[in-house]
């Protein structure tokens, strides 16, 4: 197990039990996993959901992007703003206020949309459903550290959150282009938010796992927020971020300009199947190396694994550079988390989480723009090169991580 540099402790003696059993084995712990499972899904399932509900009444792929965008910009924006409110007056009391919030914005995004409103009245909406999406992930993290400090076996309850994250985001787009195309984009919406708010309340209503308030103690733990070592731990998910961003481009530009459309889908989803798989065996195992070295050495690897899609010339040999990223990426999800939760105070665990979440969703939205204009200019192997930039970031600032 890591012997890290924050709360959580190397125990003389590894206990024997696999750390996913003994994690679901706390009280509660299995309840509020599963509860978060349909809201997961329902994130998920959210942006995309937004695209066929524009595309689908405007015909505009344009205006989609633009509604999508501001959602997008929002969530990375609004989500730590909202963390701080249910840090400060507990899961169970801002939870359902958010739910409230984000089920009204998508019920005014759809009657705006279906009764054919201005694009500016289209884009607020997107923006307010951005703002109020609940941040699960961050919170049921947020639950792990509350059961969990100063256990071990914490490294394995964020694997535990890095495996149904990826879950969801392999079964949500799927599911929500499936019901958008053969039922309405309408249905595709609707559907995602029933499910983000099934789950959110039935998350809501465990309180005995919940994290108490903590507004006595607020302003203190907001100032580790601002520490170099946080920052830095904030820029690699920027980074990261970045990198799944001009991935998304790249990998469909490549299918394309090689007469595979159909491939696009199945090329990209080849690092997230991996990925999961490397996050599984991580979470297995007991790692006794340092968890600031474990860092640095999984960003190593993403930059090196990186490498070989510089020269990848056909479906197959992208197929093959895909995969190899993926061994590093689901480690890298854990071991973040486990650092943030060393490095800053149980008051604001919260918003150090969603910070993560958002540090990585502006580095996507970062990347996909700017991997746009690369592809249009000299095509996908410049995204590409883009992508192994990202990745010879990202290591940069796990080295300044592992100094502070």
């Amino acid at each position: 197990m890591p012997a890290l540099t924050g709360r959580i402790r190397t125990p003389q003696t590894a206990p024997v039990e696999s750390g996913y059993r003994v994690a679901l084995r706390t009280p509660g712990a299995l309840k509020f996993y599963l509860a978060a499972a349909p809201a997961r899904i329902g994130i998920a399932m959210t942006g995309l959901g937004i695209v066929w509900l524009v595309h689908g009444s405007t015909g505009s792929y344009a205006v989609a992007g633009a509604v999508t965008g501001g959602f997008a910009v929002a969530e990375a924006v609004g989500g730590p703003q909202v963390a701080r409110l249910i840090d400060r007056f507990g899961q169970p009391r801002m939870l359902p206020i958010t739910l409230l919030l984000h089920a009204t914005s998508i019920a005014l995004l759809i009657a705006l949309t279906l009764s054919a409103a201005p694009l500016w009245m289209l884009v607020l909406a997107g923006v307010l459903a951005g703002g109020s999406l609940p941040q699960i992930g961050a919170q049921t993290a947020a639950r792990w550290s509350h059961a969990l400090r100063g256990d071990p076996v914490l490294s394995s309850a964020f694997a535990l959150e890095s495996l149904g994250t990826g879950l969801a985001y392999l079964v949500g787009p799927a599911l929500v282009g499936t019901v958008s195309a053969l039922v309405s984009p309408v249905a595709g919406s609707l559907l995602a938010t029933t499910l983000v708010l099934a789950g959110g309340f039935t998350l809501a209503a465990q309180r005995s796992t919940a994290p108490p308030p903590t507004s006595g103690v607020r302003a203190e733990g907001s100032e580790r927020l601002l520490r170099k070592g946080f920052l830095a731990l904030v820029g690699t998910n920027i980074a990261v971020g970045l990198f799944f961003g001009t991935m998304q481009v790249s990998v469909t530009a490549f299918a394309v300009g090689r007469g595979s459309e159909s491939l696009a889908g199945p090329l990209y989803s080849i690092t997230s199947l991996i990925s999961l798989v490397a996050g599984i065996a991580y979470g297995a195992r007991r790692w006794r190396t340092p968890i600031t070295k474990q860092f640095v050495v999984a960003m190593a690897v993403l930059f090196l694994s990186s490498l070989p899609l510089l020269v990848a010339d056909s479906p197959l040999t992208l197929a093959l550079s895909l995969a190899l990223p993926g061994l590093a990426l689901a480690p890298i999800q854990v071991l973040s988390s486990v650092l943030a939760e060393s490095e800053v105070e149980p008051a604001v665990l919260t918003q150090a989480f969603t910070w993560l979440n958002s540090g990585s969703a502006a580095g996507i939205a970062m990347g996909a723009a700017v991997a746009g204009r690369a592809v249009d200019a000299q095509g996908p192997h410049l995204g590409f090169a883009l992508a192994v930039g990202a990745t010879l970031a990202a290591t940069a600032m796990a080295f300044v991580v592992r100094q502070r």
